[in-house]
C-alpha cells in the first residue's frame, strides 16, 4: 500500500487583494476620502494612533465606524465633553450589594478601535487617562492592571483650537499620536455624490467584513519585511533634525521660528509609516516618495513654533515643505 501523499500546505492569504477590497467596501459609504482611509490603515497596520483634525461634518466619525465594520473589529465611540471623568473612559469599581463585593466595570476603552470624538473638549485629566492607555497598552482599575485588546488603536478627532470650548492637547501628549491628519472639505463632485446618497431615505450602510484581527497581524509581519535602505534611513534622520535646527540646513528664514522640533518618536513613526506606504503601493521596498508622502502627517503636530513666528503667519506646513525641498538624499 503506497504511503499517503502529504497534505498540501494552506495557501497564504492574498493580503494586497484584501486591502483593495477594504478600500472598495469603504468607498460604498465614505466618498472622496481615500487619503484618510489610507492613513487609518497605516495606523492600524503599524500600531500607531491617529489624530484627525477638521471642521464637523467631514465624515471623520463615519470613516472610523465603517472601518471597524469592514475589519470586523470591536468598536467603541466616546464623546468627550467637559464633564467626562477618567472612570467614564477606563472603567471603575462598583459595589455588588447581593454578594457584598466590589466588581470591575470596564469602560469603552476595552475595544479594538476606540474613537475619541472631540478629544480636546475634555479637560486634561481625561485626556491623560486616554493617552496613558495609548502609551502603555493597559489600564489599572482598583489594584488590578488589565491589558487592552489587540489590536488596539485610538482614533481621536479634534476640533480646530480656534473654536470655543476646546482644551488644547499638551505637546507631550500630542506627540504620542503617530499621525495627525487634517481632513479637508470634499471636492464638488464628491460632495454632490454624498448629497445624493444621503438624500435617499432608503440608503443603508451595507458593507461586508474583509479582514480579521489575525489578518491584521499577518499584514504587520509583511510590512515589517519591507526593505528600507540605509541611505533613506539617514534621510529620515536628517529631516527630523532639520525641524530642530533649520539654520543648519540652509533655512535661515525659519532659524528663529522653531521653539521645539520633532522628537525621536518622529523618526520611528516616519520609518514605520514609509514602509506601510510602500506596502500599500504594492512594493517591498521604500522609495523617497514614500517618506515625503507621510512626512507632513508625521511631523506637523510635533513642531512647536515661537509666538513671533505665529504672529508673522509662519505655519508648520511651510517649514515642512521647505525642509522637504532643501534636505538632500545622500549616501
Amino acid at each position: 500500500m503506497s504511503p499517503a501523499a502529504p497534505a498540501a500546505a494552506p495557501t497564504p492569504p492574498d493580503y494586497p487583494a484584501l486591502i483593495q477590497r477594504v478600500f472598495t467596501e469603504m468607498g460604498k459609504v465614505v466618498i472622496g476620502q481615500q487619503v484618510l482611509v489610507g492613513r487609518l490603515l497605516i495606523g492600524l497596520f503599524t500600531g500607531g494612533h491617529i489624530l484627525l483634525e477638521g471642521v464637523p461634518g467631514l465624515a471623520k466619525t463615519l470613516a472610523v465606524s465603517t472601518l471597524a465594520k469592514v475589519l470586523n473589529l470591536h468598536f467603541q465611540r466616546v464623546q468627550f465633553t467637559p464633564d467626562l471623568l477618567p472612570s467614564d473612559l477606563v472603567g471603575t469599581m462598583i459595589y455588588n450589594q447581593g454578594q457584598s463585593v466590589f466588581e470591575v466595570k470596564k469602560g469603552p476603552i476595552f475595544a479594538n478601535l476606540v474613537l475619541a470624538d472631540e478629544i480636546n473638549r475634555s479637560p486634561a485629566k481625561v485626556q491623560s487617562a486616554l493617552l496613558e492607555a495609548m502609551q502603555e497598552g493597559q489600564v489599572t482599575i482598583g489594584e488590578i492592571t488589565y491589558r487592552l485588546d489587540r489590536p488596539f488603536l485610538v482614533l481621536a478627532t479634534q476640533n480646530p483650537v480656534e473654536q470655543e470650548g476646546t482644551y488644547p492637547l499638551p505637546e507631550a501628549q500630542v506627540d504620542r499620536f503617530m499621525l495627525k491628519v487634517h481632513v479637508d472639505y470634499l471636492k464638488k463632485a464628491d460632495e454632490l455624490e454624498v448629497m445624493r446618497r444621503m438624500a435617499n431615505l432608503s440608503f443603508q450602510e451595507d458593507v461586508q467584513p474583509v479582514l480579521t484581527a489575525a489578518d491584521i497581524q499577518g499584514i504587520r509581519q509583511e510590512i515589517n519585511q519591507v526593505q528600507i535602505s540605509e541611505t533613506l534611513e539617514k534621510y529620515i534622520i536628517e529631516l527630523v533634525f532639520a525641524t530642530r535646527r533649520p539654520a543648519d540646513y540652509d533655512l535661515p528664514d525659519f532659524a528663529q521660528a522653531v521653539q521645539f522640533g520633532a522628537s525621536p518618536r518622529a523618526s520611528i513613526a516616519l520609518h514605520r509609516a514609509a514602509k506601510a506606504v510602500a506596502y500599500l503601493a504594492g512594493r517591498d521596498y521604500v522609495l523617497p516618495e514614500d517618506i515625503k508622502d507621510v512626512a507632513a502627517d508625521v511631523l506637523n503636530h510635533r513642531i512647536l513654533l515661537t509666538y513671533e513666528a505665529e504672529a508673522d503667519g509662519i505655519r508648520t506646513q511651510d517649514l515642512i515643505e521647505a525642509i522637504l525641498g532643501k534636505v538632500p538624499i545622500s549616501s
